[in-house]
């Protein structure tokens, strides 16, 4: 048995995808008004992140017509040619065409996971990540829940769980790599 800490994986801009769960209208106006401006914020710097690197970036809502659409501001900053997935089901991994628009980009194993209702859609959608073999990265300032409490619960949890609980300026520099980067003030720049 090795007596060597497990090495602390990083976010590889040429494994990820960014997968944002559930940022809609209705939903956001029931999360803690001095949080969730915070975690728009921090989900769009990752979409453009995402978009200046050329890393897939997927969404999905969940049952829109109650919920409403993705919050405008995130609506408009997706890649133009993506399609949310929706769905009823709270885990990603169940709703018809999830599985199909991760595996379009098989080489890309690691997924940085962002939006609403960490302790429920974000939670199990993760927990059916990892039984499909992803490693799983969650900006903690990129998700939120309706109580803190439950936000807190669930990522002590995850990380007990093996899943990556890290922020989302973390995630940006760790696709960078290196401040040589073409990228590099583009990407930064995002973070000032």
């Amino acid at each position: 048995m090795s007596t060597h800490p497990a090495h602390m994986p990083l976010c590889q801009r040429a494994s990820s995808q960014l997968l944002i769960i559930d940022a809609q209208e209705r939903l956001a106006a029931a999360m803690p008004m001095d949080e969730v401006e915070l975690v728009v914020e921090n989900i769009n710097r990752l979409i453009t992140a995402a978009k200046i690197l050329g890393i897939p970036v997927i969404a999905t809502q969940h049952n829109s017509k109650g919920l409403g659409p993705i919050i405008e501001t995130i609506r408009s900053n997706m890649p133009d040619d993506h399609e949310p997935t929706e769905k009823t089901a709270f885990s990603c991994c169940t709703a018809t065409g999830f599985e199909r628009n991760i595996s379009l980009h098989p080489d890309r194993r690691q997924l940085v996971v962002v939006g609403m209702e960490a302790h429920i859609c974000i939670s199990q959608t993760v927990s059916g990540l990892q039984r499909w073999g992803y490693q799983v990265f969650v900006p903690s300032d990129g998700v939120i829940s309706r109580k803190p409490a439950c936000k807190q619960n669930v990522l002590d949890r995850m990380r007990h769980g093996g899943v990556q609980v890290v922020c989302t300026e973390s995630v940006g520099f760790e696709w960078i790599g290196d401040s040589s980067d073409d990228q590099f003030r583009d990407v930064w720049s995002l973070f000032k």
